[in-house]
């Protein structure tokens, strides 16, 4: 994936940026977007490692694979949005559908996952992958070892294996989670390491998976 561009969908947000300034440092060419191009400019221009920026179409348009990291309030806005200039290729969802002020509640959407409801989004033109909620922007965004897993869901392996090596680049330990409907255990799991984060005064939970595990077959 080292010649594909990867566009940052939301990338002025805390998680995108993060996610953008860990691909970039780790030599891959990233884009973020944002709803203005000067925000994403200039945010641009603050992480360094010769990440681009501009608006989210322009963006979703641009990168061989996008990502989006935006909140679940704004994803059905921004995937309409971006909808006609992704097709063909791989989006990673990495929203988590929390509703304020109740975030330590788990509420999933009534199509089971914020996932699911971004491949109905999409369309079937896209292929579609989630990763990436359960790990904590502020730590992602700083130069140190968070050692945290991400899971990565999504029903193509390829696709997902792709996104795994993305997290694996950005010094985290991406894991195979399975079908797409299977993001529905990691978007839950955010409400409870929020709720976490708060009972036992942790600095940004994450997981991580016990045991040896050996390469997945093909």
């Amino acid at each position: 994936m080292n010649g594909e561009t990867i566009a940052v969908v939301g990338g002025t947000g805390n998680l995108g940026a993060a996610i953008a300034w860990r691909l970039a440092k780790a030599g891959r060419r990233v884009i973020i977007g944002s709803r203005s191009a000067q925000a994403a400019g200039e945010k641009a221009a603050a992480l360094g490692h010769g990440i681009a920026g501009m608006t989210n179409v322009a963006a979703a348009a641009t990168g061989d694979v996008v990502i989006v990291a935006v909140p679940f309030a704004a994803q059905d806005a921004t995937l309409a949005e971006i909808r006609p200039h992704v097709a063909g290729k791989i989006v990673v969802d990495t929203t988590v559908p929390l509703v304020p002020p109740k975030v330590m509640r788990v509420q999933l959407p009534a199509e089971g996952s914020a996932a699911v409801r971004a491949q109905s989004a999409l369309g079937e033109g896209v292929t579609t992958v989630s990763a990436f909620h359960n790990v904590a922007a502020h730590k992602l965004a700083q130069d140190i070892d968070i050692g945290c897993d991400v899971l990565v869901f999504g029903d193509d392996k390829v696709a997902r294996g792709k996104v795994v090596a993305l997290a694996d680049a950005m010094g985290l330990r991406g894991l195979h989670g399975g079908a797409l409907v299977n993001s529905a255990a990691a978007e839950a799991l955010t409400s409870i390491l929020i709720f976490l984060n708060k009972t036992y005064k942790v600095d940004g939970a994450g997981i991580r998976i016990t045991g040896a595990l050996l390469p997945p077959q093909d």
